[in-house]
């Protein structure tokens, strides 16, 4: 296997004296996860740092052995816009572990290239946690969690849709749903129309609904542990 690629560090563990097992979201090709020579030295360790976005060769004789990665450059050191802000790198932690336990090695990720790219590439930006709400959002479309969000469970109308039910995955409208609001999630009005500017408190609505159906519908199913730093990440932007 031969593949040239960029994407961005999202795992990191310590192999041998100096060298470093990868794991990267590329652009084309998907999770890859592959050694790194000498990656430890005091020239490089700027280089190899969860976030950052790396180019890469990544080479094994053999498909099914992890490939080495060769002429390694960093493209984009995000960790520094993170390093100083508790709550994105609160955020970043999370997005790590996240889609280094639901993405597949050497999945195509589609659709979510861009919206990966959107949001590691733009931390700095003012609209980066609503980037990142959305994209974890698209996540479950991904994954096969879809939501029905098209009309309303309990009416069939299209109007006023208010809120979502944990049960069903379905939205609800605003009259069928307001005696139960308490154990309903509201409706992610901004993460269907991207010309909706969402306050803080909606963004924070997103990602508890989120977590709930990747919770119950991924990690539950699947009889794997829902990764701490994603667990704590609403009471750490609290």
């Amino acid at each position: 296997m031969q593949v040239k690629d960029e994407g961005y560090i999202i795992k990191l563990l310590k192999y041998g004296e100096n060298s470093l097992i990868l794991t990267v979201l590329t652009v084309a090709h998907g999770k890859i996860t592959g050694f790194v020579k000498g990656a430890l030295s005091k020239k490089k360790l700027g280089v190899y740092q969860l976030g950052n976005k790396i180019s890469f060769n990544a080479y094994s004789r053999v498909e099914e052995n992890m490939p080495q990665f060769r002429g390694v450059e960093l493209l984009k050191s995000n960790v520094v816009n993170v390093m100083s802000n508790s709550e994105k790198l609160a955020v970043l932690s999370a997005f790590c572990e996240l889609f280094n336990l639901t993405i597949a090695e050497r999945e195509p990720l589609e659709g979510l290239v861009r919206l990966i790219s959107q949001f590691m590439d733009h931390l700095d930006d003012e609209m980066w946690l609503k980037n990142y709400a959305i994209l974890e959002f698209r996540l479950l479309y991904f994954l096969g969690i879809g939501l029905d969000l098209g009309s309303c469970a309990a009416t069939g109308t299209i109007e006023n849709l208010a809120f979502v039910s944990p049960k069903s995955g379905r939205a609800v409208c605003l009259a069928a749903g307001l005696p139960y609001k308490d154990k309903l999630f509201k409706y992610p009005h901004f993460a269907l129309n991207k010309n909706i500017l969402p306050t803080k408190e909606e963004v924070m609505d997103l990602l508890k609904l989120n977590e709930f159906f990747l919770k119950k519908n991924f990690f539950e199913a699947h009889g794997l542990q829902f990764p701490i730093t994603r667990a704590s990440l609403v009471e750490n932007l609290r």
